[in-house]
């Protein structure tokens, strides 16, 4: 139980420190790369996950802002 208490205010961290990470299906690069037949690496199209930019947001931090847009609409307070 305490590595389980560990590992999650570990990924807490890093969700707080770097939001952002690299897209899976790209791998950061933001375009599907390939090779042609000569073995030249060629850029493809851009990739649809993260649009392009290669970072995608990380799980951890989609869930602390959904919590947060609860809690702000939830909370009845005016926003200026």
């Amino acid at each position: 139980m305490p590595g389980l208490i560990f590992i999650t205010l570990c990924y807490a961290l890093l969700c707080l420190a770097s939001p952002f990470g690299a897209c899976r299906k790209c791998e950061g690069w933001g375009a599907m790369i390939r090779r042609t037949r000569t073995g030249r690496l060629k850029r493809g199209r851009a990739c649809r996950r993260c649009e392009g930019y290669g970072m995608r947001l990380r799980a951890g931090r989609r869930l602390y802002n959904s919590i947060v847009e609860l809690h702000r609409d939830g909370n009845g307070k005016a926003q200026r």
